[in-house]
């Protein structure tokens, strides 16, 4: 009786979600009674207070585990998961051809149809979002994001040991590819049954449009190629991203950097991140502006940020095109050992962008934040990265979405920054070793204010301003008055 419930509620919450209509009721229910492999049903009445889709979803799954429908294995009740919910979501011809209806009232529209969707077919991990920590830090150049990222549960013993012993398959070739749009998964590889993407047009090819399942801000997009390519930094790229925003106005795209170190995590397939967002990043004033022969439409600005941004604005994109491959072009190329910026070393390039495109007003903007992954004895991991004095917080890549001012810090820090606080409280005389150097540092500096009510918000502050830190070390030219002698001579290169 408990299973027939739960499978009512799930198709009531359905209907509530506008997931599915009342016509298809009866479908969904008999394609989830086939995954339970019920072969009966009794329909049972439901309290007023129904729970929410991810809750109902993990009571099935746990139902299937009991009566040995699938194994008690991490990746293998994803799948029945999301099995479970692709009987309740359209195909995608149907997800785009709504998409599209509701686009000719307003993009806005088209694109809270498709993130309702997402969320509610339980792709984006909404419940396991919630567990983030998540705040702002105020700084000199604005209030910064902090995301601790606790949405990604960690796997048991036995999927990690499956893992390695599973079969290696280049199907889909990587967690981008448009033919992961409804694939089933398998051990080490996400399911994507509930999976849907919208076709995008950009430069006359084909693009998709997706969400992160595991969104770290409003409507937090991802926009891929449909060829398995290599990210890479060229005026196509400026074109496509300031293509996309000039279709959805109210998203920004960016790109991460196309080298490592400086780039994503994925560079083996060729896409861009944005959405429904202002970071601190594009808030961020001019610090100064200058001119360039032959943009007479385009207006130029140095960006009052720890990192080194160019920004420019045109009501022409054509124009922004064109001023961004002349500057990528020059940028790629210079060297100035009076800043420790080299072009290239034994043959090895350095010197890339990490470009964001927006729509403010009648205006558009691209910024262009120069990036070099040069590294050296004394900062083997990047000169322009995180220096070692901030790994204990951030050591990982700074990519797209760091560089706007979001932080996306490691699970680990919500225990040792706990432990941190215990410490300063003297509850504790211990503090992980990595973080012992800036504890005691902490102590002394706090010791006669902190106290139960606001140590919390102290060591919050303080990671704040680390990330700053961050962002400072990943900047080429510094903010000070060598750093910025050194971008000016940039400038009259161009």
């Amino acid at each position: 009786m408990m299973i027939f419930q739960l499978v009512q509620q799930l198709v009531k919450q359905a209907l509530d979600t506008r997931l599915i209509e009342r016509e298809d009721e009866v479908y969904a229910r008999n394609q989830v009674l086939a995954l339970l492999q019920i072969e009966d049903f009794m329909e049972v009445e439901l309290e007023e207070s129904i729970p929410e889709i991810p809750d109902i979803l993990e009571q099935i799954v746990d139902y299937a585990v009991e009566q040995e429908i699938i194994q008690d294995i991490f990746d293998v009740k994803d799948i029945f998961l999301s099995q479970v919910m692709d009987c309740f979501i359209a195909r995608p011809s149907s997800v785009n051809k709504q998409f599209y209806e509701k686009y000719q009232q307003s993009p806005e529209q088209a694109t809270e149809y498709f993130y309702e969707l997402s969320k509610n077919s339980n792709y984006i991990q909404m419940k396991r979002i919630r567990q983030n920590i998540e705040y702002k830090a105020a700084t000199e150049y604005g209030e910064l994001d902090i995301t601790i990222n606790l949405s990604k549960p960690e796997k048991d013993p036995k999927s990690i040991e499956l893992e390695k012993m599973a079969k290696k398959s280049s199907y889909p070739k990587c967690l981008l590819c448009v033919e992961n749009e409804g694939y089933a998964g398998r051990i080490g590889h996400p399911a994507r049954s509930n999976h849907r993407m919208i076709r995008v047009n950009l430069t006359d090819e084909n693009w998709y449009l997706q969400y992160s399942p595991y969104v770290y801000y409003n409507e937090h997009c991802i926009v891929l190629s449909e060829t398995h390519t290599d990210m890479k930094i060229s005026p196509l790229t400026f074109k496509r991203l300031l293509g996309f925003v000039e279709q959805f106005p109210h998203y920004f795209l960016g790109s991460n950097a196309d080298i490592p170190i400086v780039g994503g995590s994925i560079l083996s397939h060729e896409h861009y991140q944005g959405g429904n967002y202002q970071f601190a990043m594009a808030k961020a004033e001019d610090d100064w502006t200058f001119s360039m022969d032959g943009f007479p439409n385009v207006k130029c600005s140095i960006v009052k940020w720890p990192m080194s941004v160019i920004r420019l604005r045109s009501e022409e994109p054509a124009s922004l095109v064109e001023a961004g491959a002349h500057i990528l072009e020059k940028w790629k190329d210079y060297s100035d050992q009076t800043v420790g910026i080299l072009a290239q070393t034994g043959g090895t390039p350095h010197n890339t962008v990490t470009p964001i495109a927006r729509k403010n007003g009648e205006w558009f903007e691209l910024d262009l934040v120069l990036r070099n992954n040069r590294t050296s004895d004394e900062h083997p991991l990047g000169i322009f990265h995180p220096h070692a004095d901030v790994h204990h917080i951030k050591k990982e890549n700074i990519g797209l979405i760091e560089v706007m001012g979001l932080a996306v810090l490691p699970a680990r820090l919500k225990g040792e920054l706990e432990e941190v606080e215990n410490f300063l409280l003297d509850k504790t005389e211990t503090v992980a070793g990595y973080h012992a150097v800036w504890a005691n540092e902490l102590k002394a500096r706090y010791k006669t204010v902190v106290n139960e009510s606001n140590v919390e918000s102290l060591v919050r502050e303080e990671v704040g301003k680390k990330f700053l830190r961050v962002l400072e070390d990943a900047g080429v030219f510094k903010r000070n008055e060598e750093g910025e002698a050194g971008f000016r001579r940039f400038i009259d290169h161009l």
